[in-house]
C-alpha cells in the first residue's frame, strides 16, 4: 500500500493489521482529504480476497507559513470606504481542523480584514478599507497579519503588511465580469488560448492604461501551468494540466492602470480541465493458484486479479475478458475486481499448461488498453488405464524348447505422468501355470520356465494385468494364447501286425485271386502332429516283388496280379513280405 513503501503489516497469528513504518500524512496525500491508504489481504482456504481502506487522520504538526515577511502595499488615498485588497495567503499543509482556519489582523482605525472560503476550502484574507485614507494627515501605516491553524493550541505565523498613501489616481479599472469560466482538455498543447479577461479604465493616459497579471495571493503551481499575457489579457496554458492531478483551477487575476498610484480591480477564472483517455488501464494479479488438478470442479478459482484506470467516467471503466476457447472464464463480484475461474472440464493429457491472456480495456474513445499473461499448469490425476498395442498375443513355440528364453513382451502405455503412468506387469488365472511361465513386473516380458512337450498340451491361455502406480490404480487384462508347435521327434509305431514279436501273421491267398485284390492290412500311428504325422509304407523285401504291392498311405497289401498255382513257393507254400512306414 502506498506506492513502493509498506505501510501496513498483518499478525499472522492475531490478524491484527500493525503500522509498518512513520505515516507522513502531508507527504502522502498533501491537501487531499480524507487521506486513505487502500490494501488486500488474501485468506487461504478458501482463498478469497478482502480489500480495505485505512483513513490516515491528521495531527496539527505544520505551523501557517506566508511565502514572505513583509508586504507591501500602495493605496491611493481616493480609494473610497469599503475598497478590498487581496493579501498574500499563508500555507499549512495540514488539513480538518488543523489547517489555516482564519486571519487577525492588528488594530487600526483605517482597515478591517475579511476571511474568505476558496472553493476548495482554502482561506485567504483581504484588507477592507473601513474609513478612508488622507495621505496629508498619515503617509504609511504597519499593520501585523496572524495566520491561525484550527489545532490545540493553534500554530501561527505574521506578516508585516506596510502600506504607503499615495496620491489619487480616481479612477481603478474596472472587469466586464468579475468571474469568466473556461474548460480546457488535459494534455492540451502549450500556448492554447484558455480564456480573455478585459477590463476599462475610464481615466486618460498612463492612469488609464491597463496591465494584467496574477494577484499576489495565486500559488506558484498556477503560475508554472498558466500564462497571461499582460497586455491582452489573453490566459493561456503553459504547463501540462493532468485531470488525474486537478480537476479544477481558479485562478484570480488583477488589471492595474499605469497611474503614478495605479488603479487595481480584480476578477477570477474557473477552468475546468477535461479528462481525456490517456491512462491505459492496469491489471495486477493478486494470487495465482497453480497447477490446477485436472479433475478440478467447473468454479474452481485459479486466480485474483484487480484492475485500475486513472482516468474518469467512462475514460476510466474498465471491461476484462480472456481469450476465447479455453476452459476458463471471468467473473466479478466487486468492482474492479475479477476471479478467474474453470467453466469447464480439464484434461492434462489434451493441454498440460495454459497461457491465459487476459485483457482490460477502457470505454475511452479510442479505448485503451492492457494486456496480462498469466501460466496455469494442469497437475495430472489417474483417470486413464493403461492402453495395450493388443487385445490379445498369439504365441508359438517349437516343442522341446530351452528353458528360460523370452516369448513376448506385452507392450503398454500409460498417457498420464508420474506415478499415475508406472506399469507393473502380472499373470492371472489358472495357478498351474506358474511352474511354466513368469513375467517381468516391469518390462512385461513373457519367460518360459520349462521345456513344452506338443504332445503332452498344445495350447495354453492365460491373461495378463497391466496396472498404473495411481491411487487408487487402474489396469488392463490383455489375452496370451500361447501354441505349442510339433517338431519330428516320434518314430511311427506299428499297431498291427504288433511289431517286435516272433509271431508270424499268415493271411491265405488262393490260386486265381485277380489283382487288386487286398490280402491285409499294416496299421501303424505316429504320435506326432501335421506333416510329421502322415505315414508312408514302402515294401522293403519280397518272396516274389512281382506278386504283391502296398498302398503308400493306408497301409493296405493288395495283389499285384492275378495269382496262379505256380506261384506258390516251393517251402511251406508261404511268400515273405517285410515292409516299412516312415513319417513325415
Amino acid at each position: 500500500s502506498g506506492g513502493n513503501k509498506k505501510y501496513f503489516g498483518v499478525d499472522l497469528t492475531s490478524g491484527a493489521l500493525l503500522v509498518n513504518e512513520r505515516i507522513d500524512r502531508e507527504e502522502l496525500c498533501g491537501a487531499l482529504s480524507p487521506c486513505s491508504l487502500s490494501f488486500e489481504i488474501v485468506v487461504e482456504n478458501p482463498l478469497e480476497l478482502y480489500s480495505g481502506t485505512v483513513e490516515i487522520q491528521d495531527i496539527n504538526d505544520n505551523d501557517p507559513v506566508f511565502p514572505s515577511s513583509q508586504a507591501r502595499l500602495e493605496i491611493s488615498e481616493s480609494v473610497a470606504a469599503g475598497a478590498r485588497f487581496p493579501l498574500e495567503s499563508a500555507q499549512d499543509p495540514d488539513v480538518g481542523i488543523n489547517s489555516l482556519q482564519t486571519y487577525q489582523l492588528s488594530a487600526n482605525p483605517n482597515f478591517a480584514l475579511d476571511v474568505q472560503t476558496r472553493v476548495d476550502g482554502s482561506k485567504y484574507a483581504e484588507l477592507v478599507l473601513e474609513k478612508e485614507l488622507d495621505r496629508e494627515e498619515q503617509r504609511e501605516l504597519n499593520l501585523v497579519l496572524t495566520a491561525l491553524d484550527g489545532g490545540s493550541p493553534p500554530r501561527s505565523a505574521h506578516v508585516q503588511i506596510h502600506i504607503d498613501v499615495v496620491d489619487a489616481n480616481d479612477n481603478a479599472p474596472v472587469f466586464n465580469q468579475s468571474t469568466y469560466k473556461a474548460s480546457v482538455r488535459e494534455n492540451t498543447p502549450s500556448g492554447t488560448l484558455v480564456a480573455r479577461i478585459s477590463a476599462y479604465d475610464l481615466d486618460d493616459g498612463p492612469n488609464g492604461d491597463i496591465i494584467y497579471s496574477f494577484s499576489s495571493h495565486t500559488p506558484a503551481k498556477v503560475r508554472e501551468l498558466f500564462a497571461l499575457d499582460s497586455a491582452t489579457g489573453e490566459l493561456r496554458v503553459k504547463g501540462q494540466l493532468d485531470y488525474e492531478e486537478t480537476k479544477l483551477y481558479e485562478i484570480y487575476l488583477q488589471a492595474k492602470d499605469k497611474g503614478a498610484v495605479p488603479g487595481v480591480a480584480h476578477c477570477k477564472v474557473l477552468v475546468e480541465v477535461v479528462d481525456v483517455n490517456d491512462n491505459a488501464p492496469e491489471v495486477t494479479v493478486t494470487s495465482v493458484y497453480s497447477p490446477v488438478p485436472e479433475d478440478a470442479a467447473p468454479g474452481t478459482v485459479v486466480a485474483l486479479l484487480s484492475v485500475t484506470d486513472l482516468d474518469s467516467h467512462d475514460n476510466g471503466l474498465v471491461n476484462c475478458f480472456i481469450s476465447p476457447g479455453i476452459p476458463f472464464m471471468l467473473s466479478s463480484s466487486l468492482k474492479n475486481y475479477y476471479t478467474l475461474k474453470t467453466e469447464g472440464a480439464l484434461d492434462r493429457e489434451k493441454a498440460a499448461e495454459y497461457n491465459i491472456t487476459i485483457t482490460a480495456k477502457d470505454s475511452g474513445s479510442p479505448p485503451l488498453s492492457a494486456v496480462k499473461h498469466i501460466l496455469v499448469q494442469v497437475s495430472d490425476v489417474n483417470d486413464n488405464a493403461p492402453r495395450s498395442s493388443q487385445d490379445s498375443y498369439d504365441v508359438y513355440v517349437l516343442e522341446n524348447n530351452m528353458p528360460g528364453i523370452p516369448i513376448l513382451n506385452v507392450s503398454a502405455t500409460d498417457p498420464d505422468v508420474g506415478r499415475n503412468a508406472h506399469l507393473s506387469y502380472t499373470l492371472l488365472g489358472d495357478t498351474t501355470f506358474g511352474h511354466l511361465f513368469s513375467i517381468n513386473r516391469d518390462n512385461g516380458t513373457l519367460y518360459l520356465l520349462t521345456s513344452l512337450d506338443h504332445e503332452d498340451q498344445v495350447e495354453f491361455n492365460m491373461m495378463v494385468q497391466v496396472q498404473d502406480g495411481g491411487f487408487p490404480p487402474l489396469a488392463t487384462n490383455v489375452s496370451v494364447s500361447v501354441f505349442v508347435t510339433d517338431l519330428n521327434d516320434n518314430a511311427p509305431m506299428v499297431l498291427y501286425p504288433h511289431p517286435n514279436t516272433t509271431a508270424t501273421y499268415t493271411d491265405v491267398v488262393a490260386p486265381g485271386t485277380p489283382a487288386g485284390h487286398m490280402v491285409t492290412k499294416v496299421v501303424a500311428v505316429d504320435a506326432d502332429a501335421g506333416y510329421n504325422a502322415w505315414i508312408s509304407y514302402t515294401l522293403l523285401q519280397a518272396t516274389d516283388p512281382s506278386l504283391f504291392s502296398v498302398g503308400l498311405h493306408n497301409g493296405e497289401i493288395f495283389t499285384a496280379r492275378q495269382l496262379r498255382e505256380d506261384d506258390a513257393p516251393d517251402v511251406h507254400q508261404c511268400h515273405h513280405l517285410h515292409l516299412c512306414g516312415r513319417d513325415g
